[in-house]
């Protein structure tokens, strides 16, 4: 029998502001937060909109014995750091360096977590180096024809361009930095992982602290992911993967990203993303019933099948393609929590705005849920936060935990014309009866993540 997993603290860190009630406010009130790029000179890119986050900043979120470690933070490792002291101010617990932050503090009276009984497993990407921080080392690396690999190296003869790189360089860029400034100021000694599965990340992770917590080796963890796709290097990855939309010198993205329209002409990146701390459900349910936002009463993942980037480089499989990686999935998360397709409230799905990627998804959805699947409420986020990679799992199970707390469905934006057979078009916020959501999403790479959330305190 599994032990209750609930979700007791969430902090979200997002194009539509700090923090989860800012996150719920613009998904709520259909308010796009993309817009032009602003963080770098984005002009000789075709896409030039973006969901970028304003005044992130993780110095006040620490210990102050802490701020110097700022400094070798990337802008994702900043982002998990706050979103993770937010969820635990939000769950009314305490950590080890939880009280000492001058932004959402914890108070002295919380109950504090036990350090060897909580864990930690964050979603992470291919964090950017800084273009400041490369320049240095490239320019002196440079010969007659360009890149010099004998300039950059240090062995026998070479010109040793790379110790210009800064001396903590590679520890401020390994994706398992995320977890390891996390553990350190909250005192998580418990099992920790880092998942590198690009948009499943976050789902990823959570599902495997639910099975941490489950088979009885914490009774807490922070879990999620983040990441910025706001950079140079991020959006040049992006635009060779055939994500993006060419946006020209548009200023609102209404009516370019579309998800689930055959005509979608592609997504925007983002940044940003969701840590949530989640706990053994007995021991949440002594701080109250009202501590936790839903339960995570399922979990599957699986790997696509078909082809990886259908229409970049790969050939396009055609209308008729589902990606089996999300049906297999999908239906190992019902199953682990115990419902039938016909019990599901609503769906939390990627919904990138990407037509080929898209595509796979709504008939692997079909598959599933068959004629029924236009008639289940969808939640999407791309509209408003863009395409976040390694954030992009822990934002919609947070929009999905979000729904199930308020018993609201958030508004809808959609410019264009949505494929039939999912209900995706756009609508305003309304009440809504939400006793299961299930979430889930494909990725760059093949990996996919799902999860089902139900009310706490219901069976399922």
């Amino acid at each position: 029998m599994h032990r209750s997993v609930v979700i007791t603290g969430l902090g979200v860190v997002s194009a539509a502001g700090i923090g989860a009630d800012a996150f719920w406010r613009a998904l709520e009130s259909g308010r796009s937060a993309i817009g032009p790029i602003r963080a770098f000179d984005a002009s000789g890119f075709p896409c030039r909109l973006g969901g970028e986050i304003d005044g992130a900043d993780a110095r006040p979120y620490v210990p102050k014995s802490y701020r110097k470690a700022t400094k070798v933070m990337a802008r994702d490792t900043e982002l998990a750091v706050i979103a993770a002291q937010l969820a635990v101010a939000d769950a009314g617990v305490a950590t080890r360096g939880s009280g000492e932050a001058s932004e959402a503090a914890t108070g002295p009276d919380a109950p504090r977590l036990d350090p060897d009984r909580t864990g930690c497993q964050i979603g992470a990407g291919l964090l950017t180096a800084e273009i400041n921080e490369l320049t240095a080392a490239l320019h002196t690396s440079r010969g007659e024809n360009g890149f010099d690999v004998r300039k950059w190296g240090s062995a026998e003869g070479g010109g040793g361009a790379m110790d210009n790189l800064p001396p903590l360089w590679m520890l401020k860029y390994l994706p398992n930095m995320l977890a390891c400034h996390v553990t350190i100021i909250h005192g998580a000694e418990g099992p920790s992982n880092t998942i590198t599965c690009a948009e499943a990340s976050g789902l990823l992770s959570l599902g495997e602290s639910a099975r941490v917590i489950e088979r009885g080796d914490a009774d807490a963890c922070f879990s999620g992911g983040v990441e910025s796709k706001i950079n140079p290097v991020g959006l040049l990855r992006l635009t060779y993967e055939g994500r993006l939309a060419e946006t020209g010198d548009a200023t609102d993205s209404g009516e370019i990203v579309r998800p689930y329209d055959p005509d979608a002409p592609g997504g925007v990146p983002g940044e940003g993303g969701a840590i949530f701390l989640i706990e053994e459900g007995s021991k949440a349910s002594v701080r109250g019933k009202g501590r936790a936002y839903a339960r995570l009463a399922g979990f599957g993942a699986a790997h696509s099948g078909g082809p990886l980037f259908p229409g970049v480089f790969d050939g396009d499989p055609g209308d008729g393609f589902a990606d089996s990686g999300i049906e297999r999935a999908v239906r190992a998360a019902l199953a682990d929590a115990g419902i039938t397709p016909g019990e599901v409230d609503a769906i939390v799905p990627g919904a990138f705005g990407v037509a080929s990627c898209d595509r796979g998804e709504r008939n692997a959805l079909a598959a599933v849920f068959g004629a029924r699947l236009a008639e289940i409420e969808t939640i999407t986020i791309t509209p408003t936060v863009g395409l976040t990679a390694a954030g992009h799992g822990s934002l919609l199970a947070a929009a999905g935990a979000l729904a199930i707390k308020h018993q609201r469905l958030p508004a809808r934006r959609h410019g264009g014309t949505p494929h039939a057979s999912m209900r995706v078009g756009p609508t305003d916020a309304r009440d809504a009866s939400l006793r299961t959501v299930l979430v889930c999403t494909p990725s760059l790479g093949g990996q996919v993540g799902a999860i089902v959330l139900t009310r706490h305190g219901e069976t399922g």
